[in-house]
């Protein structure tokens, strides 16, 4: 068997809209300016910590925390409390794969597991993934915990895995963990960073990813 990790936020699902709108409100909850778009972005798939102590460095540890909790509050009772849509390709991929008697499927994200379990269910993907690995349970990425947890559950070497996500910490994440990886071309992160970071291939589409994995090119 082999395994296929997934990011979620960029990757999957579409959740740029989301995740602005949430640390918009979050910020202006507290009383400090919305970092701009691209900052914000920039953090996506980082633990709500980790990403609110590089978008606000120079608040305190309290205010921080403060931001967490209100873009948690937000994005499950505000604006983007509605789940996230997937990119075009992402659920027929992932059907595809879930089918197949040689593929194991797994998430590795920096969403909470709140999130994930409204998502999956929103868009119907229930019993697709062996596990979901999440920012509850883990050390912020690109610390490699996920990926091996993800290993550990469905009984897999990290030979015969790859990660596939669409930011830098998805790849470092993965190359720490042992396993291949491939970036995608339509998240949040530029390809050529993705390069930078080492990713292992760059796809353009969901139908040339699963051709890759098809091809055992992971």
């Amino acid at each position: 068997m082999k395994l296929a990790i997934f990011d979620v936020d960029g990757t999957i699902s579409d959740s740029q809209a989301h995740i602005l709108a949430a640390m918009t409100e979050a910020f202006r909850a507290v009383g400090l300016t919305p970092p701009p778009p691209a900052a914000v972005l920039a953090i996506v798939g980082l633990s709500l910590p980790v990403a609110l102590a590089r978008l606000a460095p120079d608040q305190d540890a309290a205010t921080q925390a403060a931001v967490v909790a209100a873009y948690k509050a937000s994005y499950f009772t505000g604006r983007a409390a509605q789940p996230a849509p997937l990119y075009p390709g992402a659920k027929d991929c992932l059907l595809h794969l879930a089918a197949r008697e040689d593929w194991l499927l797994a998430i590795a994200t920096g969403k909470s597991r709140r999130g994930v379990t409204a998502l999956i269910a929103h868009h119907g993907l229930e019993g697709l993934f062996t596990s979901s690995q999440v920012a509850d349970d883990h050390p912020s990425k690109p610390h490699p915990s996920m990926v091996l947890e993800a290993l550990r559950v469905a009984g897999v070497e990290a030979k015969d895995a790859v990660m596939i996500g669409d930011t830098t910490y998805d790849i470092e994440m993965g190359r720490a963990a042992g396993v291949a990886t491939i970036g995608v071309s339509w998240g949040y992160h530029p390809v050529s960073e993705l390069k930078k970071a080492g990713a292992g291939r760059i796809v353009e589409s969901f139908a040339e990813l699963e051709q890759a994995l098809q091809e055992g090119l992971a």
